[in-house]
């Protein structure tokens, strides 16, 4: 009986200061951020549930942490940022895992993109 529902932000396209090499550090550059969470559905399966924000995992706030953590400034590894994203997602705890995808499309001319995909757990 499966009992949760996924939320996600997929494509968030902002201007992050991230990177270990030179020109990293002297320029912000386009970072792409996708969240999917697996939330606990205390409704599921057996009824819809209240027709209220409060009772869910509202995806402007998953935005809004994103967005929090970027500008908290300079980080050198995609790692390190997916991974804050991750833990702020998981301080609800409704949210029973999150999967955090980081891509730097500009990286190299010759690539579409480069980054990491973190998935955690809820201990």
């Amino acid at each position: 009986m499966k009992r949760t529902r996924t939320v996600f932000v997929r494509g968030l396209e902002m201007t992050a200061r991230l990177g270990v090499h030179p020109h990293e550090k002297a320029a912000p550059q386009r970072v792409i951020i996708s969240i999917e969470l697996s939330v606990w559905d205390e409704s599921a399966p057996d009824g819809i549930g209240p027709d209220a924000l409060e009772r869910v995992v509202d995806y402007q706030a998953l935005v809004n942490v994103a967005r929090g953590v970027v500008a908290q400034g300079h980080v050198l590894l995609v790692e390190t940022l997916a991974e804050t994203i991750a833990a702020a997602a998981l301080r609800d705890s409704r949210v029973l895992s999150a999967r955090v995808t980081i891509e730097k499309p500009d990286a190299f001319p010759d690539a579409a993109g480069v980054g990491v995909v973190i998935d955690r757990t809820r201990d």
